[in-house]
């Protein structure tokens, strides 16, 4: 959520602060020109411009994203000792744990050396030991419930890999490494200031000071597929494997899940945009079970898969499970073998999103009201504490405090510890949330003894007793980055299409540069309609259906939440809306047309 910068912001904010709106997307005129001169059409030309501000590379590697702009992993600092561990392991015939986070990032991770291990490397699945944190009862990371799970497998296996997490946990690795277990952490979260932990045999983190990999946003999967890309080439280079073993490139389809649901940057990585590129088209060619039966649970209509596809649909049912359960199901979803194992295990996940939808509303509506209440006195950060929340979906309820009041958020809720809280944040585009809990435990160290994350969210324990210490330190971080700009949510467009822009045509020119996502947002354009047709539609009545023209364009489009349950529109037929919308392709009975989505409108008086 974009950050707008005016006049300094006085200590109760008006409504005026508190209403949408709808903005231009500042625009970088050398890199427009620069875009024009390399063959691009003025709208994708306006497109990247209002993106990569300041982007100084080649544009190449990022409109026409390939795998040849991948790095050699030998470049991430301790990869080569990773994977000659990793190697000897597979040699020596000794048991191996797998240890990653229950999210989207960690289940793909898991996936990719599971399947690499077992498939390519001849590790036999007896010797394999999946180690997956429960979200509520386990926490995030190398917990401590974890460790025991681990110290408790018989046999004991005397390697573990980490993937997606690990570089925070310094004493519960030091545990295993007195247990005699050598820990292979890869991870890209931020790395805490005292640097990697001592006691990992080796770690293998992008974000690492002492790292000469050239992009540090990669996703946990990413590294975790560098890393075992690697040890099978030691595998070759010392004789065990043959020069024929399979690479890893089937496995980025996963990388390309894990990617875009863990929300990495997808603007100036050229490396983001290749894996994302790459997994879609494999994904996309139906092979694994996981994919078609997703497909088929989504409608006939719903393929070609794209990357909104993968973080609006798959994501969020794989992350529902770790959210209000064990996340095993998740990862026997995308391993399954066969239609009707993944359809079973989809069942599964499809049952606990509804869950979780009806969870988040609540919870999302109570949290609005409190953060009301700390708008009234003037707050910059909204710091939610809700005593019967549910841990598993305070991140997108932060989500959608950041939404409506373009504010950081954090949401907390009681910790399986007595008298501790966990919470989950989400920040603006003007707020570094990792930094900003670095320097509130460097203020008040007691009052966090638990956070990491990246620039836009972050995790954190919290004393119960020392909240309100805690929320004191974190604005005074938060007002140190801020200094006295004025907060408000708003919606940045690329500006205005002509009507005869209005067409499938335009959507085939804007595709060209995707993906989308993170950092490179798919476009949105602003224009004033006037409502020809008006339907209420939903389950719970609380999406719009429009039939909207502007001049001799008519055109449908759809307003996803645009109510409560039970409200009545706020404009009739004949209205005219100044609307923020992206272009879609509606496609029924193998039929398309161009449909508008509509992220937010208002009436034009």
């Amino acid at each position: 959520m974009p950050v707008v910068i005016t006049e300094p912001m006085s200590k109760s904010p008006s409504s005026d602060l508190l209403t949408r709106r709808i903005l231009a997307r500042p625009r970088d005129a050398a890199l427009y020109q620069r875009g024009l001169d390399a063959g691009l059409s003025e709208l994708q030309a306006r497109i990247l411009a209002g993106r990569l501000a300041g982007y100084q590379g080649e544009l190449e590697p990022l409109v026409t994203p390939s795998l040849r702009h991948l790095e050699h992993p030998e470049r991430l600092t301790d990869a080569r000792r990773g994977a000659e561990r990793i190697a000897r392991a597979v040699v020596e015939g000794e048991h191996i744990g797998i240890l990653t986070d229950y999210d989207v990032d960690g289940i793909t991770s898991h996936v990719v050396i599971l399947r690499t291990l077992n498939e390519l490397f001849g590790v036999p699945a007896c010797k394999l030991h999946s180690l997956i944190g429960h979200r509520i009862f386990d926490g995030y990371g190398i917990s401590l419930p974890l460790v025991e799970r681990a110290l408790a497998l018989s046999p004991r296996p005397s390697v573990i890999i980490t993937a997606d997490c690990g570089s925070s946990d310094e004493p519960r690795i030091a545990r295993l490494r007195e247990a005699g277990i050598d820990v292979i952490v890869s991870d890209h979260h931020a790395l805490p200031v005292e640097g990697p932990p001592a006691s990992a045999y080796a770690t293998i983190n992008p974000t690492r000071e002492d790292c000469g990999f050239p992009d540090p946003t990669i996703a946990g999967c990413m590294v975790a597929w560098l890393l075992m890309s690697l040890s099978r080439a030691v595998l070759i280079e010392i004789g065990h494997a043959s020069p024929s073993t399979p690479k890893l490139s089937p496995w980025l389809s996963y990388v390309a899940l894990g990617t875009v649901a863990d929300c990495v940057s997808l603007g100036g990585s050229a490396i983001n945009r290749a894996v994302v590129t790459q997994g879609l088209t494999l994904i996309n060619r139906m092979q694994s079970p996981c994919w078609r039966v997703m497909a088929e649970r989504l409608g006939a209509d719903s393929t070609p898969f794209d990357a909104e596809t993968l973080a609006f649909q798959m994501g969020p049912r794989i992350n529902a499970r770790s959210r209000l359960d064990d996340p095993y199901a998740a990862l026997h979803f995308m391993l399954a073998a066969d239609d009707a194992s993944a359809r079973e295990h989809l069942e599964v996940l499809d049952a606990d999103n509804q869950s979780r939808k009806a969870i988040e509303a609540e919870m999302t509506e109570l949290a609005r009201e409190r953060a009301m209440a700390q708008l009234a006195e003037g707050a910059r950060v909204v710091i939610v504490h809700l005593d019967q929340g549910h841990a598993g979906v305070q991140g997108i309820v932060a989500s959608r405090l950041v939404q409506a009041f373009g504010r950081p958020a954090l949401v907390l809720t009681p910790a399986v510890t007595p008298g501790m809280l966990t919470g989950s944040g989400r920040s603006i585009d003007g707020l570094h949330l990792r930094d900003a809990l670095q320097r509130a435990y460097e203020l008040a160290p007691q009052a966090l003894p638990r956070f990491g994350g990246h620039r836009g969210a972050a995790g954190v324990g919290v004393p119960r007793e020392r909240l309100e210490e805690f929320a004191a330190a974190l604005r005074q971080a938060a007002d140190e980055q801020l200094g006295e700009c004025e907060l408000y949510p708003c919606v940045y467009t690329d500006g205005e299409l002509l009507a005869a822009q209005l067409c499938l045509t335009t959507l085939d020119e804007l595709e060209r540069l995707a993906p989308f996502g993170r950092e490179f947002d798919a476009p949105l354009f602003d224009g004033e309609f006037l409502v020809d047709g008006l339907r209420v539609v939903g389950a719970d009545g609380s999406h719009v259906m429009l039939t909207l023209s502007q001049g001799q364009a008519s055109v449908r489009a759809i307003w996803f939440r645009a109510l409560t349950p039970g409200e009545l529109p706020a404009f009739d037929l004949g209205a005219r809306l100044r609307c923020a919308y992206k272009l879609s392709r509606n496609r029924w009975k193998g039929r398309e047309s161009l449909q508008l989505m509509i992220e937010h409108a208002e009436p034009v008086h």
